[in-house]
């Protein structure tokens, strides 16, 4: 149920999980629109400029072929500077709309891009006087210190875009990443780690809405795993009143193979009650270590020997370690069944400082157990063909937990060989911890 726990989690937590770059991505959509905006408003407002100065430029030459035309007819003679009377160069447009009887004004491009701005009114006489002036340099210098100002603009909101989308991203992603750290932990077995208090902050958001929801998994899912722990350990407890019965009642039977086998069978299903009551309490998570000082070497060797006088003991470095004796027992017991069970000899223990190794030279653990690591009702072998109930390596990682140790396994192969080659064997490795766990579980802070 725990294995079954920690996918379902996990499986929550890669869907929540962002990529390493989304602040970089958030920024780079940030500066990419701000940066379309720029230009966007800066083209408008530099047109609207041009179309504006054009426009002014166009009501003063009008005003001022009006002034030209006055005196003409007044003097008789041109006076005003850049007038001429039938200009060839006039446009054509312009020229059609002064034979029409109407003043006019004009705007043609030059091929450098600047702007000609034309003027023309017809004469009484027939002629037709037309005003010829180009654009002004200080509105092209006005221009140019527009568009310039306009450039700086569009560059300084790309930047502060960018800025802003680090600042924004860079929230998101810590908020993100602390929800994932938190889900993890709650994967792992910590039931006292809320992901919502994890990520904290004032401003609530969507992630503040996963976190809830991330808890709230975690919350249905330990209520349902508790509430199967509880049947568990009540049909198990309730098993074992009749069970004993059974076995005493079995050892009054007149001697022979009949009885054999029902004591056999009595003795197997005491173990298993007894087993299961054990896994149980380990997984209610309220076992302590009773800590005794030991020499670990000299401590393993007389316990190997007594359970499994063909196993052959190693010290190469002997320790002295603060642990649970009984506990430290029982996991090595277990490995050591689980070794002759579903392993072949010879069976190897190696003690190197805190570090114990059971290797045996059988087929290896299955890659389940290896991915998942021991669950409840799953051997630790692949040909096991119907024999135990995975219950001895469940049993042994709970009691290292309680000890504040590691247990890991794998499969041991020659050096150097690929991953498709067949193992020459199991290994077992329990980790102990350079600080023994408190009466409370947790650990003592040693001053630096």
């Amino acid at each position: 149920m725990r294995g079954y726990f920690r996918r379902l989690v996990a499986a929550c937590v890669d869907r929540m999980g962002i990529g390493a770059g989304l602040r970089w991505k958030l920024s780079a959509a940030i500066a990419l629109v701000g940066a379309l905006v720029a230009i966007a408003l800066s083209l408008v407002v530099h047109n609207a400029a041009r179309v504006s100065m054009l426009d002014n430029a166009r009501d003063l030459a009008d005003e001022r072929i009006m002034i030209a035309q006055r005196n003409y007819e007044l003097s008789g003679r041109l006076n005003f500077p850049n007038t001429k009377i039938n200009d060839p160069e006039l446009p054509k447009a312009l020229r059609e709309k002064t034979e029409a009887g109407r003043r006019a004004t004009y705007v043609a491009d030059r091929p450098d891009g600047s702007p000609d701005i034309w003027a023309a009114v017809p004469l009484k006489n027939g002629h037709v006087m037309s005003l010829h002036s180009g654009f002004t340099d200080r509105s092209s210098d006005i221009l140019k210190d527009l568009d310039q100002a306009l450039v700086i603009g569009s560059i300084a909101v790309v930047l502060g875009g960018s800025a802003l989308g680090v600042l924004i991203g860079g929230h998101l992603s810590r908020r993100l990443r602390k929800a994932a750290s938190a889900a993890n932990r709650v994967a792992k077995g910590e039931t006292d780690v809320r992901v919502r208090e994890a990520i904290g902050g004032v401003v609530r958001d969507e992630t503040d809405d996963l976190a809830s929801a991330v808890d709230a998994m975690a919350d249905a899912l330990r209520q349902r795993l508790e509430a199967e722990r509880r049947v568990t350990a009540d049909i198990a407890h309730e098993l074992r009143t009749p069970v004993t019965g059974l076995l005493t009642a079995a050892e009054l039977l007149p001697p022979g193979r009949p009885t054999e086998l029902v004591l056999d069978r009595a003795r197997a299903m005491r173990t298993l009650v007894e087993d299961v009551l054990e896994v149980a309490r380990l997984d209610s998570a309220s076992e302590r270590a009773e800590l005794q000082d030991i020499l670990l070497g000299q401590f393993v060797a007389r316990r190997v020997a007594a359970k499994d006088p063909d196993a052959t003991v190693r010290v190469v470095h002997e320790s002295e370690v603060t642990t649970d004796p009984r506990r430290l027992e029982r996991v090595l017991f277990n490995l050591l069944a689980n070794a002759a069970r579903h392993g072949r000899p010879p069976v190897e223990v190696t003690v190197e400082g805190r570090v114990i190794r059971v290797r045996d030279h059988g087929p290896g653990f299955p890659d389940a157990l290896l991915a998942e690591g021991p669950s409840r009702f799953r051997t630790g072998s692949a040909d096991r063909a119907g024999r135990g109930h995975g219950l001895g390596l469940t049993i042994a990682a709970g009691q290292a937990r309680v000890l504040g140790a590691r247990l890991t396994f794998r499969n041991v192969r020659p050096a150097g060989a690929p991953e498709s080659t067949p193992p020459e064997g199991a290994a077992a490795v329990l980790w102990l911890p350079e600080h023994a766990p408190t009466n409370t579980g947790s650990y003592p802070v040693l001053g630096q």
